[in-house]
């Protein structure tokens, strides 16, 4: 058994996906008002002196980045190597930012409201 914390950002961002049948909807210039989701988990025993898995103060680093990097870009320019699917964006967070937070064990990411994607390696 151990300890789950998660924190939630917020971004927007367009994109345009490659490789759909004709007239999808998602094959268009389009935007989406993002929700990322960082999970973050230890072990029961392994929790800091102050009884945390990681104080949420230390995810400032991961909020700037997304700021400056992410919010109000083209995300086709962001991942030029990969379709910026949600899928594939949340396994991009999770990839960038493990070696930072090595606590991390998942990265969900909503288009919509009712719409999400995980990565959960």
């Amino acid at each position: 058994m151990g300890f789950t914390i998660s924190k939630e950002f917020h971004f927007s961002a367009s994109h345009r996906l490659e490789h759909l049948a004709e007239g999808h909807p998602c094959g268009r210039l389009h935007g989406h008002n993002y929700v990322v989701e960082l999970e973050l988990s230890a072990p029961s025993d392994a929790l800091d002196k102050a009884g945390f898995v990681r104080d949420f103060g230390e995810l400032a680093q991961f909020r700037h980045w997304l700021d400056t990097q992410v919010d109000h870009q083209h995300l086709n320019d962001v991942l030029p190597d990969r379709n910026p699917s949600a899928e594939n964006l949340a396994r991009w967070l999770y990839e960038w930012w493990l070696p930072h937070y090595p606590e991390l064990s998942a990265v969900r990411i909503s288009e919509t409201p009712t719409s999400s994607a995980e990565y959960r390696p």
